[in-house]
């Protein structure tokens, strides 16, 4: 069964042909895409509207708009997050056993965009793609407390579906957890995100100075700590020496 939507790839398909050849009008886009000329210009009167594509000076060719830029930029940032984290969460897979991942925000989602996993027979089994709501787990707070402050409102103003049997389903108490984890600088999270996991996560910031994604270590709750603030150390640090990779500079930071 496909789940593909064929309008969408045609749309894309669209799109493709102005960013490989900028400058040309709806009349040749159209007949590199391989659609009609009305149908064509629909598609690129809906991306103009969103911003990817915009108009030449002559009115009738077509470029990438700043919409296309945004997406690019984050994608090429995020493409180098994944390969710098790589040593990073070698090293503390190396140092606890446990498995550690980076998670990055789409929407009101958290997603996990890479991960190395322990060795050990028992222990916590994460995929890359994987999605929970923000307020469900450590990352999913980190990226909450330090992302946009718009984003923790739409949160909030929204329902808190319970995940696992810790999730954090009061918004009083979410706002509280999410203040304490902008103090401390990380987040913990005991059963919130997936049955009998403690995870301890970190912000890693980007050369903007905003927050690009969280760093995390995932364990057994039998194999946990009675303390996590040694892990939660080791975790900042790394989270920290990631983002000083990433090209930021403290002074850079955008604070709520």
């Amino acid at each position: 069964m496909s789940y593909t939507v064929e309008a969408l790839q045609d749309a894309l398909g669209v799109l493709r042909v102005v960013a490989h050849h900028p400058g040309l009008g709806v009349s040749e886009i159209g007949r590199r895409a391989g659609f009609t000329k009305a149908r064509t210009f629909r598609f690129l009167a809906t991306f103009e509207a969103a911003g990817m594509v915009q108009r030449g000076r002559d009115g009738v060719s077509y470029n990438l708009g700043p919409g296309a830029l945004v997406i690019a930029l984050a994608a090429q940032e995020q493409v180098s997050l994944t390969k710098l984290a790589d040593k990073y969460l070698d090293g503390l897979v190396a140092k606890y056993n446990e498995t550690a991942a980076v998670l990055v925000r789409d929407g009101l989602e958290s997603v996990s965009v890479a991960q190395k996993n322990s060795t050990r027979e028992v222990r916590v089994q994460g995929t890359v793609g994987r999605r929970r709501p923000l307020h469900a787990g450590a990352s999913g707070k980190v990226l909450l407390a330090f992302g946009p402050e718009d984003t923790e409102t739409r949160v909030l103003e929204g329902e808190l579906p319970k995940v696992a049997p810790q999730t954090i389903t009061s918004k009083t108490k979410l706002k509280k957890e999410l203040q304490r984890t902008r103090e401390q600088g990380y987040a913990t999270s005991l059963s919130e995100g997936a049955v009998d996991v403690v995870a301890v996560a970190a912000p890693v910031y980007g050369s903007a100075g905003l927050v690009l994604a969280s760093l995390a270590l995932s364990l057994p709750s039998s194999r946990a700590p009675a303390d996590l603030s040694g892990m939660a150390r080791a975790v900042c640090e790394a989270a920290r020496q990631l983002s000083t990779d990433l090209g930021w500079e403290p002074a850079a930071t955008v604070l709520r």
